[in-house]
């Protein structure tokens, strides 16, 4: 699966189009709360601007309609922190292939770059329209996939722009080749013992990559609320834990399928509500009183968890052990975190609350690789093939 990089083509006195994931999150009043995804994107715009390329960047924000511009999804804060970073002035285009955008990329001198406003703002980025992609593909003489959080979906920018190219360099960033080593390469040729840990709230959402990882993991680990279903389907009571009544007979099948690779929950850490100060009390997994609620893996689990990631030579971890904003029921996570962390393996955390619970728990320089994509990395866990990676040159 290996594809040709920004590194492989030689973008001085051209203009690169880079697809970038700016998708920020932002609070109430539009500032910027956490800036990763910028800053991962650095390696790559600095490697055209550096080598006297002009930059066009493109990417998308929250979920706008799709009928035009929509203020509060604005890139323009996103440019102004890009421009803060690289400590150089960054333009901005107010509209994606109108007149702002064709004025400000003909004024780019090289080494200079431009963001564009919101992909999403026009309704042919996701409807993955050939005439929006082909104005796109206009300004530019290569095309460089940067944004891993969206290889997974077919949008304009990321499949119809690479096509609309033709034979133009088509290449990936130095974040998308990164996760295609790691969450594709490592997984594919794992050294072993390889340990899965799959946590988060509900089993649909991790149906295929349980299967998919049952089928090529030594050990799956389950927690999260996804744990009560299996232990519904296993006979046991959960009080009024979150649970997936419907996806009962799965985990059933699941349970069969995995046998002793499957490893769940031996107790859990409940609560009487779902807050800090609730009481709370550890039980036997499946022995949940009525009236109360699993919030985290027991401190046995904890345990158990961690001295099986000891002798782990891979490890992948995607989704948290259980209400990880919400100490004492961070716990689990923690253990599981400082295991990761201190384990020889080579880790991988899985995007989404994973990435930031380890970030928030002070162990993201810790460990070998955090994704930037949540169903992104789900979809590459689950064997899935991009393609939107596929249509980038081969090296």
């Amino acid at each position: 699966m290996a594809k040709k990089t920004i590194a492989d083509v030689d973008p001085s006195g051209k203009t690169v189009l880079m697809r970038v994931d700016f998708n920020v999150p932002q609070d109430d009043s539009g500032q910027i709360t956490d800036d990763r995804r910028i800053r991962m994107a650095l390696p790559s715009i600095e490697s055209v601007m550096k080598r006297g390329g002009r930059l066009v960047l493109m990417s998308h924000l929250g979920r706008p309609k799709g009928t035009g511009a929509e203020p509060k999804y604005s890139l323009a804060l996103t440019a102004k922190r890009l421009s803060e970073l690289l400590g150089q002035p960054v333009a901005f285009a107010s509209d994606t292939v109108g007149s702002d955008a064709q004025s400000k990329i003909s004024a780019l001198k090289d080494g200079e770059v431009v963001v564009l406003e919101n992909l999403r703002f026009n309704a042919g980025e996701q409807a993955g329209d050939a005439e929006f992609a082909s104005k796109l593909a206009g300004w530019a003489d290569i095309y460089c996939n940067d944004a891993f959080g969206t290889c997974h979906r077919t949008d304009a920018s990321m499949v119809a722009v690479p096509k609309a190219m033709g034979s133009k360099p088509k290449v990936s960033g130095f974040l998308v080749a990164k996760e295609i080593q790691y969450l594709s390469e490592t997984i594919s040729n794992p050294e072993r013992p390889f340990v899965a840990i799959l946590g988060g709230a509900k089993v649909s959402d991790k149906i295929n990559v349980i299967d998919n990882l049952l089928g090529i993991c030594d050990y799956v680990l389950i927690g999260g609320a996804m744990a009560y279903t299996f232990s519904l389907a296993g006979g046991g009571k959960t009080g009024k834990s979150l649970v997936e009544k419907d996806k009962v007979e799965l985990a059933k099948e699941l349970i069969a399928k995995g046998g002793k690779k499957l490893v769940l929950p031996v107790d859990t850490h409940c609560g009487d509500d779902f807050s800090a100060s609730c009481n709370k009390q550890v039980v036997k997994a499946g022995e949940i009183p009525d009236g109360w609620e699993g919030l985290d893996i027991g401190p046995q689990t904890a345990k158990n968890y961690a001295e099986l990631l000891k002798s782990a030579k891979t490890v992948v971890w995607n989704g948290p052990m259980g209400v990880f904003e919400m100490p004492p029921f961070d716990e689990g996570t923690k253990t599981v975190a400082k295991a990761i962390a201190d384990s020889q393996a080579t880790s991988i955390i899985g995007g989404g609350d994973s990435a930031a619970a380890v970030e928030q728990l002070g162990f993201a320089d810790q460990v070998t690789h955090v994704s930037t994509g949540g169903g992104a990395s789900l979809s590459m866990l689950e064997g899935d093939k991009f393609e939107a990676v596929e249509l980038l040159d081969e090296a």
